[in-house]
């Protein structure tokens, strides 16, 4: 029994420092999600941190205010939920075959 919980803990440690390395590998990959046909582009990294918004110039316009922030509010929630997503499936080849089969952990 001894050995078996030593060799559990040690792919436990594993898997710890392959997440830690996913994580930082994460944070050079980057998403972009556009909005209003590519006029306003939003760029996260696995971080889920936003990094860059790029903005069409036709698109800034005093009157269009309104528009552009919809258009930037929409193509920002697009990036980091593609964030999300990309970094879930990162996190979960990380884990897949340590977790035992039926135990739901969110995330992976």
């Amino acid at each position: 029994m001894k050995g078996g919980m030593q060799g559990m803990l040690k792919q436990v440690q594993k898997m710890q420092e392959e997440m830690q390395k996913v994580q930082q590998e994460l944070a050079n990959k980057t998403v972009t999600e556009e909005s209003g046909g590519g006029m306003v582009k939003a760029i996260a990294n696995g971080s889920k941190e936003l990094v860059r918004i790029e903005i069409d110039p036709s698109v800034i316009v005093a009157e269009d205010k309104e528009i552009l922030e919809d258009l930037i509010v929409a193509a920002v929630n697009k990036a980091l939920s593609s964030a999300n997503k990309m970094a879930e499936a990162e996190m979960g080849k990380v884990a897949k075959g340590m977790i035992p089969p039926g135990l739901n952990i969110p995330g992976f």
